[in-house]
């Protein structure tokens, strides 16, 4: 155990260092099944991170009693020690666009803690630049911020739609299959390999890294042990390792090649930029093909909303953005307060956590009439904060709104419809609103 254990000063992130302290996800994973309805519970009872509500699909009333009720909630657990909610528009845009006072610099680990454990590391060095403030966080972003220019989008465009076509144009007709695997994944995991130049024959270990970095291990999960996920995290350290060597001082247009000779971030050894390289797979996997599953489910769920969009192609453009608001891949971002505060008449401690839940953001009522809904004509569908806010907005937004609208304009011309055939099976996580299989059939035209 490394002396930086001992500057530690809360139980959260004493947990970077100690395996046996749990997390509140983990914790709330084995005691937290038959949640009861929002309704049935005390107000001081609701933990809106409970990851069954979202294996459950019932999060929706635990989030709008917190909105009517308690918009910045406090829960506190033993082993994540005090943590508030914060489940209005206003108040989380808030938070977000104030990093001096709500830091990042704790807020988000990306499954780093067992490597920082068994290697005798502070978690720090292998923090992703999400978990920075500037000025670290301004030079590392700054970095492999290119890959989203509108220059680069106008090159890669024709290649995401050859791709797309090529897929749509493969689906069996009139049997069932499941759209995750077949397409959510195969499309963003192509998109991941393009962005990174990784051996295409290869680019599945980028889907597998991804879906273990948030992963809560235990039996039949997507991994069983904490040392299963810890070995699989260094098989993705010692890839890229073999990567960047090679890109170092010969750089593609690419992000390893970014990071590799970056001014910022070419003198990090690449076990450091673990951070960096799972915040990438995951930014640019989990979140795309998340909404890529969303909107076919969305669209069914309401299908008056799919009739509207057959008749009128047009509205593509509005469905992008309502569908990222109506999904909110990633339900929330944590930050950690620097110093005693006050936020709408709640006493923040210093050294609280602050969870911002976008999820909540988005189906705000003073914000979004009638949010749990997806309405493709919905007027404000682009204030939606599933991209975060402030110096934080997601550096690939323009990329994964550009995958979404063109796989549409590729099924429209295609399919009569895609109907789902059953439920989907949703990931098992509080952080990640995700989709493990969806069964569909199409149609075609």
């Amino acid at each position: 155990m490394t002396e930086t254990a001992d500057t530690t000063d809360t139980a959260a992130e004493r947990a970077f260092f100690d395996p046996d302290i749990r997390t509140p996800e983990m914790e709330m994973a084995e005691r937290g099944e038959g949640v009861p309805s929002a309704a049935d519970l005390d107000l001081a009872e609701i933990n809106p991170a409970n990851p069954h509500l979202f294996k459950e699909d019932r999060w929706q009333d635990h989030f709008a009693r917190l909105r009517a009720e308690d918009p910045v909630h406090l829960n506190e657990i033993e082993s994540a020690g005090r943590y508030w909610s914060i489940t209005k528009y206003d108040a989380v845009r808030a938070v977000d666009g104030d990093w001096e006072t709500y830091s990042s610099a704790k807020g988000i680990n990306l499954g780093i803690k067992e490597i920082a454990t068994a290697e005798q590391m502070p978690p720090q060095s292998l923090a992703p630049f999400i978990a920075m403030d500037p000025p670290t966080h301004t030079d590392q972003r700054k970095t492999v911020r290119n890959v989203s220019a509108p220059s680069n989008l106008r090159n890669v465009e024709p290649m995401i739609r050859e791709r797309t076509a090529d897929l749509l144009d493969s689906l069996p007709e009139g049997e069932t299959f499941d759209w995750v695997d077949t397409v959510s994944i195969e499309l963003t995991t192509l998109m991941l390999a393009t962005l990174f130049d990784f051996p295409m024959e290869d680019r599945r270990k980028l889907t597998r890294w991804s879906d273990i970095v948030f992963a809560i291990p235990g039996p039949g999960g997507v991994v069983e042990t904490q040392q299963q996920k810890f070995d699989e995290l260094l098989e993705c350290v010692h890839y890229f390792e073999g990567l960047w060597e090679k890109r170092r001082g010969n750089p593609g247009f690419d992000l390893v090649s970014m990071l590799a000779n970056g001014e910022a971030t070419r003198d990090i050894p690449v076990f450091n930029q673990l951070g960096n390289l799972l915040l990438l797979i995951v930014g640019g996997n989990d979140t795309t093909r998340n909404t890529m599953t969303g909107s076919i489910y969305g669209l069914n769920k309401f299908p008056e909303q799919y009739d509207k969009l057959l008749a009128d192609p047009g509205l593509i453009p509005n469905l992008v953005p309502e569908v990222i608001r109506w999904q909110t891949p990633l339900p929330y971002m944590r930050r950690t307060a620097t110093k005693d505060t006050e936020l709408d008449g709640k006493q923040i401690k210093e050294n609280d956590q602050i969870l911002m839940w976008y999820i909540s953001a988005n189906h705000d009522e003073d914000v979004f009439d009638n949010g749990d809904v997806l309405d493709i004509e919905r007027h404000n569908a682009d204030r939606h904060l599933s991209f975060g806010y402030g110096i934080h907005f997601c550096m690939g937004s323009r990329i994964a709104e550009l995958q979404l609208r063109v796989l549409w304009e590729e099924i429209l011309q295609r399919f009569e419809r895609i109907e789902v055939q059953d439920e989907p099976e949703r990931v098992f996580s509080s952080f990640v609103r995700g989709y493990s299989s969806l069964p569909v059939t199409v149609t075609r035209r």
